[in-house]
């Protein structure tokens, strides 16, 4: 099974970043802990801040992996053009997000990607990519 987590902007600095709201750890220790924890799936990842190189990624993988875990960051709230790419592939979308974004900031409550995702997954920390990945298991 090969499935890939794909996360944007500003998540290159977890570990550092408001570690009030997304930890200290950084997403390349939890990757290896995930992999360890997960064997028996072909795991990639890919980050971007740059929201057309997530939506190529996206078209990339789209038709050929199992799974894509996306957590789009920012661009959940205002990315058309990515709520328009997880519509247009046939690989099924976890979509998830670190912190619950229904306790914060009103424009964070708007998903572009929810309404064709195959489940959201928010609000449980890092263990939000783990349940994910278990979805598709």
């Amino acid at each position: 099974m090969k499935i890939i987590i794909i996360n944007g902007p500003n998540l290159n600095l977890l570990g550092k970043r408001e570690p009030e709201i997304y930890g200290n750890q950084t997403f390349d220790a939890y990757f290896d802990e995930l992999k360890a924890k997960f064997p028996q799936i072909e795991l990639t990842y890919f980050q971007s801040n740059i929201e057309g190189e997530l939506i190529s990624k996206i078209q990339e993988v789209g038709f050929t992996y199992d799974g894509i875990v996306l957590n789009a960051a920012a661009y959940t709230h205002t990315s058309i053009g990515i709520g328009d790419a997880v519509k247009a592939i046939s690989t099924p979308i976890i979509e998830v997000h670190i912190s619950n974004t229904f306790s914060r900031e009103t424009f964070r409550h708007q998903s572009y990607i929810s309404p064709n995702a195959k489940g959201v997954i928010i609000g449980f920390g890092m263990k939000s990519y783990e349940l994910a990945l278990q979805s598709f298991l």
